[in-house]
């Protein structure tokens, strides 16, 4: 190599966070309208391998629900993930009051909030939100409407207990 050649060599980091990058999204009213990254798009196996040596060097790297559930064995496919955000957005998006935050952590894949849970409290804090997670085999998670300290999520044990039980996650006092 001669003295004025540069050498670059990859970085995972940036190539991981350039694969999570979620442009043009802002607007998305539902997790479908987010899915716009390489991550999205890209043959699963790629996306896999990617994870699996960012993983290596980054154990608490920022993935969706769904990837972190595939490389655990838990999911599938991709699409079975993308199922689940599907159908949960088919369900709140016909209930008044449900409104999709596309935005969130790098690499999340959105939340929704139950904006009408915000009068039950005293002082501004935090609705009522679901959120997709691999932290469990049902793979929604609740948080009640609260202010200043989060409280534990409620784990919901799918799509059958969401749609039958909505109304009482709806109507949870504040923390």
């Amino acid at each position: 190599m001669t003295a004025g050649a540069l050498r670059v060599e990859p970085l995972i980091g940036l190539e991981w966070s350039q694969a999570i990058e979620q442009w043009g999204g802002e607007d998305a009213t539902t997790p479908s309208g987010t899915r716009r990254s390489w991550l999205h798009r890209a043959p699963e196996q790629q996306v896999m391998a990617l994870y699996q040596t960012i993983r290596r060097s980054d154990p608490h790297a920022p993935a969706p629900w769904w990837l972190r559930a595939l490389a655990a064995g838990n999911l599938e496919t991709r699409a079975e993930g993308f199922a689940v955000e599907d159908r949960v957005a088919k369900l709140l998006s016909a209930r008044p009051g449900w409104v999709f935050v596309p935005w969130s952590v790098d690499g999340d894949s959105g939340y929704w909030e139950y904006v009408p849970s915000e009068r039950k409290l005293a002082e501004p804090g935090v609705p009522t939100t679901l959120m997709l997670t691999d932290r469990h085999p049902g793979w929604i998670d609740v948080i009640r409407v609260h202010a200043r300290v989060t409280p534990d999520p409620v784990a919901v044990k799918g799509l059958a207990d969401l749609r039958s039980n909505l109304a009482h996650l709806e109507s949870l006092a504040p923390a």
